[in-house]
């Protein structure tokens, strides 16, 4: 493996300033926009590699004390250091490169009548998907991941430290890989080493009937797709149900309110109302009053875990008319007096009935 001065060009002994420059220089002269030639390209790769390398004390230190030797007083090492090297706190050996992509929250909104009996919808998402030219593994095609040659793939740097209990070696992930182990020197050109990339994909939505306004779906690996090709997020679709016009929601149970003529509440009649079952029949007896409820069974909402939906109830609503013409303001007179006749009549049925009772 090329020795990272060399690669620069610089002594051992450079300043960070130095370092800085040698690599500014070389960048300029080997960028692929300049120099297009795959042996070219290469060399611009080491060069990068090493001044990210070198331009960082702590992984510099270690690369001069050849990756993985413990090296001098750190200082600033606390009990809780000692403890985990001690008693096995801390993370051992390289961390998995692939992380789980993150959840994400939809909401989506839905009328009454969705509601009801469940609908399927489609909606379009903004989200990480795995990169089609790496196939999620960051690297350009035809390459792949090196050993980290400063932790020489442990993913860890060991670092020997002074305390009160005397010398005490402890580790830390490594600054050059971040604790992977490895490094990707040809990242995937189309996700610059992601290994994902953002795209609009169509999600299928299959809402069942019963759901509530505020109640959360989990969708199991529809999120985001993780960085180098990690598992899938969740999605949680929250749902928002818009207020009908008409229904009135109660559980699983619907209710309306049917305003129906003073005649029509007298004499009886079958009055046919739209549903979300489509047009219903409603009965009203004779005599109906301002309150009565008529029920539609199985007219509700679909119940959410278990079979059979619930009713509708219809709640009467009896109109007085408030304007009357000459017609119909002398047949209610005619009414009324049939309607005290009919008081007169059965008020002496009542008191015969009960002057007989008192003789005997």
């Amino acid at each position: 493996m090329a020795d990272h001065y060399e690669v620069l060009g610089v002594e051992r002994n450079a300043s960070q300033e130095e370092i800085k420059k040698a690599y500014r220089k070389l960048a300029r002269q080997l960028h692929p926009d300049m120099n297009p030639s795959e042996e070219e390209q290469e060399r611009f790769k080491l060069v990068t590699h090493a001044y990210e390398v070198l331009s960082d004390p702590q992984s510099r230190q270690q690369y001069d004390m050849g990756g993985n030797s413990p090296f001098g007083d750190m200082g600033g090492f606390g009990f809780g250091d000692i403890f985990e090297n001690f008693f096995g706190g801390g993370q051992r050996g390289p961390r998995q490169m692939a992380e789980r992509g993150q959840d994400a929250l939809l909401r989506v909104e839905l009328t009454l009548a969705e509601v009801v009996t469940g609908v399927e919808k489609q909606i379009e998402i903004d989200t990480a998907v795995t990169c089609v030219t790496c196939l999620g593994t960051t690297a350009r095609p035809g390459t792949s991941a090196q050993v980290c040659d400063i932790c020489r793939g442990s993913g860890q740097i060991q670092r020997q430290v002074r305390s009160l209990l005397g010398n005490v070696v402890t580790s830390a992930p490594c600054g050059s890989c971040r604790g992977y182990g490895q490094t990707i020197p040809d990242p995937c050109v189309d996700c610059r080493g992601q290994g994902r990339t953002r795209a609009r994909r169509t999600l299928d939505l299959n809402i069942p009937g019963g759901v509530e306004h505020g109640l959360r779906l989990q969708l199991t690996g529809q999120g985001e797709v993780g960085f180098a090709g990690g598992p899938a997020g969740d999605i949680y679709v929250e749902i928002s149900v818009r207020a009908d016009e008409h229904f009135e929601r109660d559980g699983d149970d619907l209710s309306a309110t049917l305003e129906i003529p003073l005649h029509d509440a007298a004499l009886g009649t079958v009055i046919p109302i739209e549903t979300f079952d489509g047009s219903q029949d409603v009965e009203i007896k004779a005599g109906a009053q301002s309150g009565d409820i008529v029920t539609l069974k199985g007219k509700g909402v679909k119940h959410l875990r278990h079979n059979g939906r619930g009713d509708l109830h219809i709640r009467i609503q009896v109109q007085t008319p408030s304007k009357l013409d000459s017609k119909e303001k002398e047949l209610f007179k005619k009414l009324a007096e049939l309607r005290k006749s009919e008081k007169a009549n059965l008020a002496k049925v009542n008191q015969g009935t009960f002057g007989r009772g008192r003789r005997r």
